[in-house]
């Protein structure tokens, strides 16, 4: 399947996604995640018609790791509402090139999308339609010129954990968009989505979902973190 499902009942759906596939249908017409969750549902519950699945957060198509969908109208109102209150919690594990300034921090930065360009810079705070971008980091390891971070992000902004990082000098591994004077082509970024908590939206209880990056290069330098294959 190319996935790994995290948990699934009636209402959501919580996979592993796996690095360079896009979440949905974009121009290059390649496999999408979504249309591959469909299928997947229809043909292991055996479905007629259309299956109702419904992306309610993204990730970057070089980025793995949790995600969860919404397999009815009810939660996807309910997770995207927590979403916009800032309810729902996701933690990041990021390789970056050199030493964050502190060891823990909260950048804030306004950013502007250059949707032609399909890529994102931190403007001034009144500029017209910049949007603030807001997370936390911590130094979880360090080694030979590299950082392990863990992040907690706080808005929803395109590209924001990859922008800011490299704003304070710091670019994430592999990060050819954001880092190319540092990364050389075709090195994989090392940017992992590790946890998202949220309140399930029909149960109310909260749900914790952990995904672990894979043994290679350069994850398995700090092998805690990493998946065992």
């Amino acid at each position: 399947m190319g996935f790994s499902i995290l948990y699934e009942d009636n209402h959501v759906l919580v996979v592993e996604k796996p690095v360079n596939i896009p979440v949905q249908e974009d121009k290059t017409k390649d496999d999408d995640l979504l249309s591959m969750l469909k299928n997947d549902i229809k043909v292991r519950h055996q479905k007629p018609g259309n299956v109702y699945l419904a992306l309610v957060h993204r990730l970057d198509r070089p980025v793995g790791g949790v995600m969860v969908f919404a397999k009815t109208s009810k939660a996807a109102s309910r997770l995207s509402d927590a979403i916009r209150r800032g309810a729902f919690e996701k933690q990041y594990l990021a390789v970056v090139r050199g030493n964050p300034p502190r060891t823990q921090d909260t950048l804030e930065h306004f950013l502007l999308k250059d949707h032609k360009e399909n890529k994102v810079k931190v403007v001034s705070a009144n500029t017209n339609k910049a949007k603030k971008a807001l997370l936390d980091y911590k130094i979880v390891g360090k080694h030979n010129g590299l950082s392990l971070l863990s992040v907690n992000l706080h808005t929803g902004r395109p590209h924001q954990i990859r922008v800011q990082l490299a704003n304070i000098g710091c670019p994430i591994y592999g990060d050819q968009k954001y880092g190319q004077n540092v990364n050389k082509p075709g090195q994989q970024i090392a940017l992992w989505s590790h946890k998202l908590a949220f309140e399930h939206p029909t149960k109310k209880d909260m749900r914790e979902n952990e995904s672990l990056p894979p043994e290679d290069y350069p994850w398995h330098l700090w092998p805690e973190f990493c998946k065992r294959s």
